[in-house]
């Protein structure tokens, strides 16, 4: 779907707390020091900054799963912030998977959960992670206002 608007800013985690809800055969996987469930999935909290045309915070409710290769990720984020001058808040729905390579997703604004001048937003972000960063992540978000 084409949007009118795109705009790229950068993210930066501020909060992670993940805390196993399954796990299907008690045999865990390390990742920098951290175990996780070879199968099974986890709930985190999570808080991210933005900077840049996109400005502000999110708060994000995640389910990961985990399992050999790439496994789904799902979640949604409230933000609050301006959007290219745009103030106010709206909610992203999270679609996506990860695997030992990194994480791609798709953030959909889900519609009649925007407030201020983010109320009648829609559109859609991508965001591809490749490893850990210090100074953020990119995301591009197409959008019509």
């Amino acid at each position: 779907m084409s949007h009118a608007h795109t705009t790229t800013a950068r993210f930066a985690v501020t909060s992670w707390d993940e805390h196993v809800v399954v796990d299907i055969d008690g045999e865990t996987t390390e990742v920098n020091g951290v175990q996780y469930p070879s199968r099974g999935f986890s709930r985190v909290d999570a808080g991210y900054a933005y900077t840049g045309p996109i400005e502000g915070t999110g708060v994000v409710a995640y389910l990961i799963s985990y399992r050999p290769g790439s496994a789904p990720v799902t979640g949604f984020e409230r933000f609050e912030g301006s959007i290219d001058g745009h103030d106010g808040s709206l909610v992203l729905q999270h679609r996506g998977e990860h695997d030992p390579s990194g994480v791609r997703a798709t953030l959909t604004i889900v519609e009649g959960l925007g407030t201020g001048g983010l109320e009648t937003m829609t559109g859609e972000a991508t965001v591809e992670i490749a490893g850990h960063s210090e100074d953020g992540y990119e995301i591009t978000l197409a959008y019509d206002l």
